[in-house]
């Protein structure tokens, strides 16, 4: 599969926790800052190339802002090497599972703005 199409497949399968969250990241609603959704982070490993879809990015801060779901229980060790990768490439990553979302979004939004200042 090419990026673009794993992104669009990520984006049609958006879990309820996704949904809410982009409801309220998109359209500069927070700061006025632009997030994008399922954005591609590419890279060289090896030299081959590499990508890794953020759940959500904002270029202007380099912020990847990922969400986990049950499955993330069992991944620790790929998620903390992702997270390790991305942020070598000079990008700052925060998590939060879907519950945090689901259960204490004011939150979650306000752990987002203050990676926004």
């Amino acid at each position: 599969m090419k990026i673009k199409e794993v992104a669009r497949y990520l984006q049609q399968k958006q879990t309820p926790a996704e949904k809410q969250l982009w409801n309220t990241l998109r359209n500069r609603q927070i700061k006025n800052k632009k997030f994008l959704r399922q954005h591609p982070i590419v890279f060289i490993i090896n030299n081959e190339n590499r990508f890794f879809i953020a759940d959500f990015y904002c270029a202007e801060y380099k912020l990847v802002v990922e969400l986990d779901g049950r499955i993330h229980d069992r991944q620790i060790d790929y998620d903390e090497m992702r997270t390790w990768i991305i942020e070598e490439l000079g990008y700052k990553v925060i998590r939060f599972k879907n519950d945090e979302v689901e259960k204490k979004f004011d939150g979650v939004i306000e752990r987002i703005k203050i990676h926004l200042l």
